[in-house]
């Protein structure tokens, strides 16, 4: 499946499939955003499938999404019971609404954001039209295990019939993207599948304030879900070791709110730990410029947009190594590297920022915000670019 000549000099019409879009806050969704919006700056018409609020379709509407206005086919939508957000299009209805999708946008290309329910649907549906298709997988089937209530011998088979549906849906594409080459390499060993490029999510530095003056208090700051797998307990755990005056702060919501709250009680620090729960970008921003250090200890990161944007705001990173976060981070250079699950390892290179010389500490600032430049938005949207118009991409 090739794009056309024609297609190849002007604007293209791409159809994203998102499984999770806005006002779902994830990584997942927050990149499909910021996509949707860099192409329509550079010209291009962009829709996007995604899951209604409510469980009824409804015409496709204009959405200001990063400040671009984009068409969005909201589809029919019930909740996941076991998710405090996460809602999904029932799987036996995805081909259905690919096929109105489809027949409405007529896209030069479509961009798939995971291959389980929406994706999975416009993946085999656009392939019968000759429309070529575009994944990018931020999934690992193990992130939703939480959720699933099963017990451990019913995860294992959960987990490896997800990944044999990767493995179909992926076939059919004309090219796999995901965020890092470490991820790309563990989707590869994971499924018989080859030839998966790496493609940063991206990040618009411009965005984030870095403040390269000494701190007058000492803050960690973690930016993401509070969910299981996120390992947000042994950042408190840690910091609990960490002193009297070291506070910490989460932006974010999840279904381990309540279980953080009454550990930070149990720990003693909870007059030194705020719960901001979803925030405006603003107040994301400025959380993180006023923080001391990023800490994250996460063991399912593909590639970690929240970890790009503590980067971007010139912030040293202490983060677990797993999976994609090595990637980000250079130990002993824009932070240091622990090993998942060891707490005591965690407030170690805790301490090792916080103690820092200011002159170290200020190191590490600088190789944050030199190290983020290569995961700069605009070359995202070159290589994606290149990819929906069938030519080579840029190195």
């Amino acid at each position: 499946m090739e794009v056309s000549d024609t297609a190849k000099q002007r604007p293209l019409t791409v159809l994203l499939g998102c499984d999770t879009f806005t006002p779902d806050i994830n990584g997942a969704a927050r990149f499909a955003e910021r996509l949707a919006a860099g192409l329509v700056q550079r010209g291009h018409t962009v829709h996007v499938s995604a899951p209604n609020v409510a469980h009824r379709e409804e015409e496709p509407r204009f959405e200001r999404v990063e400040g671009e206005d984009l068409v969005v086919h909201r589809l029919p939508s019930v909740a996941l019971w076991s998710h405090d957000w996460l809602r999904f299009v029932w799987p036996w209805r995805s081909k259905h609404y690919a096929r109105r999708v489809l027949d409405r946008v007529k896209p030069d290309v479509v961009h798939i954001q995971s291959h389980i329910v929406i994706g999975r649907g416009l993946t085999r549906e656009a392939r019968k039209r000759g429309i070529p298709v575009i994944a990018t997988n931020h999934t690992m089937a193990e992130n939703v295990l939480d959720f699933t209530r099963l017990p451990e011998w019913g995860n294992r088979i959960f987990v490896k019939q997800a990944w044999a549906d990767a493995e179909r849906t992926f076939r059919m594409c004309a090219a796999v993207t995901t965020p890092t080459r470490k991820a790309a390499d563990f989707l590869e060993k994971t499924i018989d599948i080859s030839g998966v490029i790496p493609v940063s999510c991206g990040i618009d530095k411009s965005q984030y304030t870095a403040d390269l003056t000494p701190r007058e208090d000492t803050r960690i700051v973690f930016v993401g879900r509070l969910t299981s797998e996120k390992r947000v307990d042994d950042v408190l755990r840690a910091a609990a070791r960490l002193g009297d005056d070291v506070i910490v702060e989460l932006v974010g919501d999840g279904d381990q709110r309540a279980n953080l709250e009454a550990l930070a009680t149990e720990l003693g620090i909870r007059d030194r730990v705020v719960f901001h729960g979803h925030t405006t970008d603003e107040e994301l921003r400025a959380a993180l410029t006023r923080a001391t250090v990023f800490a994250i200890a996460s063991i399912a990161e593909l590639q970690s947009i929240a970890t790009m944007e503590a980067m971007a705001s010139g912030l040293p990173i202490v983060a677990a190594n797993a999976v994609a976060l090595p990637h980000l981070v250079s130990d002993g250079e824009n932070g240091y590297l622990f090993e998942p699950g060891d707490v005591d390892q965690l407030t170690d290179r805790l301490r090792d920022v916080i103690d820092a010389s200011p002159e170290r500490y200020l190191e590490m600032q600088r190789a944050s915000l030199e190290m983020v430049e290569v995961h700069d938005i605009g070359r995202t949207l070159d290589t994606f670019e290149a990819l929906y118009r069938g030519e080579p991409i840029p190195e």
